[in-house]
Order: structure tokens, then C-alpha cells, then sequence
């Protein structure tokens, strides 16, 4: 399925980490010790990468996470039809239709014959830069 494990104690800012299934980026990490027989727990907030929406995760420091595995393609826009833009991965040659960004400064660049990067992560696909 394209994920790693970790360590929730080992998380940074800046990590991606998998949060309810959707593949996270993390933003916050916060760490508090409880009583003398419990363990430290780690509060951990991020971003999802393909909605945007807001994540937390409230988990011992010491447990078992997912980490999502993230394959770094290059394509070039074979079409745009509004809602889904046609790629062609420049290395394999495969086109498919992935989804318009929603930031309008990629948006804005998205044009037939563009390059751009796309990651691949946990089976979707999602636009991350116009060359």
C-alpha cells in the first residue's frame, strides 16, 4: 500500500505521517510526560496533503506509526479539462487524468506541453509543481 512505520516519539515538523487513512503533513508536535507509571504521549497536528483539512493525533510516544511512502514523478500536461488535467509520466510514457490543483498559484501555470511534478502516494496522485 506504499506506507513505512515510525515511531510517533521520532516525528518532526515537516514529516508526513498517515492520520485517519489520508496521508498527513506534520505541522505541530508537541510531546507532555504524564504520571509517574504512564508514558509520554505526543500530540501531533497536520495537514492533509490531498484535502487540506486539519488532522490531530493524540498517541504514546513510543507507538508504531504509518508513514506514507512518496514516489516523485515528472509529466507534462497533455490536456486540461477544467475539473481533471491528462499526464503523461515522461519516464514510463502512461497518461491518466489526475485532478486540477487547488492552489491558485499552480492553478494559474497549469497549461498543455507544461512539465510538472507530481507525487504519487498511497495509490493517488496529486500535482505538487508547475516547472
Amino acid at each position: 500500500m506504499g506506507v513505512n512505520y515510525a515511531k510517533v516519539g521520532d516525528l518532526k515538523e515537516g514529516n508526513y505521517v498517515v492520520i485517519d487513512g489520508e496521508p498527513c503533513r506534520v505541522v505541530e508536535v508537541s510531546k507532555a510526560k504524564t504520571g509517574k507509571h504512564g508514558a509520554a504521549k505526543a500530540n501531533i497536528v497536520a495537514i492533509s496533503i490531498f484535502t487540506g483539512s486539519k488532522k490531530t493525533l493524540m498517541a504514546p510516544v513510543d507507538e508504531q506509526i504509518e508513514i506514507p511512502v512518496i514516489e516523485k514523478h515528472v509529466g507534462q500536461i497533455l490536456a486540461d479539462m477544467n475539473e481533471k488535467i491528462q499526464l503523461m509520466d515522461l519516464d514510463t510514457y502512461e497518461t491518466f487524468d489526475i485532478e486540477r490543483p487547488k492552489e491558485e498559484d499552480l492553478a494559474s501555470k497549469v497549461r498543455p506541453g507544461a512539465e510538472v511534478e507530481y507525487w504519487s502516494i498511497m495509490g493517488r496522485r496529486k500535482i505538487v509543481r508547475v516547472k
